[in-house]
């Protein structure tokens, strides 16, 4: 229903005539000023519908597509509020926006374990021999581990991707891929705790956040 909703919303906001909804209207503005492409917002929604059976990914390419229909096609939208159209950049928002989605799969498993839910990939679980319940548990093993470094090695793949090309990317767009920032804090601190998912410091806020922001920002690099 909910879904529906925002169907019907992005279909309306196309047609003129957007609902009296304060975040469809805002919508419905941006689209007129940035001729926003449409396709994206209905990946996202199909792409939701989806997810919403609470089952585990099949395997990390399933994860990745997710990433590609939800975490990709909110950056693509943000490279159009930009001004920027650059294949360059829509291939470095491709990996990035995968990174992005694996480390929020990551970062949410702590939380998702406590309500008796793993969405982790299953193919990885079954390759080291883990089984959702020794998630739902808490369980810090060395395959338990293993597992998590896997998934984790694969954002980072997906990051060092994205930036092999970056001088191909249009500064205008780095702006977009500072989400990059979060994503490499997350990953190093995981690797500090010898990817112990469940260590208290990656439930902490990083204080240190705005700064490397800004640093990035400053480089110009993302």
């Amino acid at each position: 229903m909910r879904m529906q909703f925002w169907r019907d919303a992005v279909e309306g906001i196309y047609c003129d005539n957007p609902p009296h909804q304060p975040i469809a209207t805002e919508l419905w503005r941006a689209v007129k000023r940035h001729n926003l492409t449409k396709m994206w917002f209905m990946k996202i929604i199909d792409e939701r519908e989806k997810n919403l059976d609470d089952r585990a990914y099949r395997n990390i390419q399933e994860l990745e597509k997710y990433a590609e229909n939800t975490q990709t096609a909110l950056l693509y939208l943000t490279l159009e509020t930009l001004g920027v159209r650059d294949v360059h950049a829509d291939h470095a928002a491709s990996h990035i926006g995968k990174a992005q989605g694996i480390v929020t799969c990551l970062r949410a498993t702590p939380y998702h374990c406590t309500r008796q839910k793993v969405f982790l990939p299953m193919d990885i679980c079954i390759l080291h021999g883990v089984s959702q319940e020794d998630f739902i548990r808490g369980k810090q093993e060395k395959n338990v581990r293993d597992v998590i470094y896997d998934i984790a090695s694969q954002a980072h793949i997906h990051l060092e991707h994205a930036r092999s090309f970056s001088k191909k990317v249009p500064v205008k767009a780095y702006p977009a891929f500072f989400c990059t920032v979060a994503l490499d804090d997350y990953l190093c601190n995981v690797r500090k705790v010898d990817f112990n998912i469940f260590h208290p410091s990656l439930q902490r806020k990083s204080t240190l956040l705005p700064l490397h922001l800004y640093i990035r920002s400053w480089k110009k690099t993302y």
